[in-house]
């Protein structure tokens, strides 16, 4: 996927978020485009491809320790009733994808041919600002 497609999903993101939101941290490669709040960048949301016909969006959290991601992770799922009106039954928790590793992750995952086009941009920033609303409550109150 090119460069240029994350940094769409981040021009598009910031009109989809509430202004108290859009203050975050991010970087773009041609490979993600990860956004955070705050100091801890291992704690974010992502639109990385997985694959040229592969997109996950959603939310990781990064840390070196499995038990604190695990920590991380059951914080969100205590309140799945919440974020799942909002992210419908795409939405998964888990382990991250690929590599094994102690990541987690509550995302989903998107196949199919024309993901890498301006149309997909938009929808995955439309996407991902639904992660962020939802998920950005219930984190601030940990």
């Amino acid at each position: 996927m090119p460069r240029a497609f994350f940094e769409q999903v981040s021009d598009a993101l910031v009109g989809f978020l509430p202004p108290h939101l859009r203050g975050f941290g991010s970087v773009v490669s041609g490979r993600n485009l990860k956004i955070w709040y705050g100091n801890e960048q291992r704690e974010h949301y992502e639109v990385q491809s997985i694959s040229a016909r592969t997109l996950e969006i959603g939310f990781h959290s990064e840390h070196p320790e499995a038990a604190r991601n695990d920590d991380i992770l059951e914080a969100l799922t205590k309140r799945e009733r919440t974020w799942r009106r909002a992210l419908g039954t795409e939405a998964e928790a888990g382990p991250f994808l690929g590599r094994p590793r102690p990541w987690r992750r509550l995302s989903e995952v998107w196949k199919g041919p024309g993901l890498d086009t301006d149309e997909a941009a938009i929808e995955a920033a439309e996407r991902l600002s639904r992660y962020v609303r939802a998920l950005e409550r219930i984190r601030a109150k940990r």
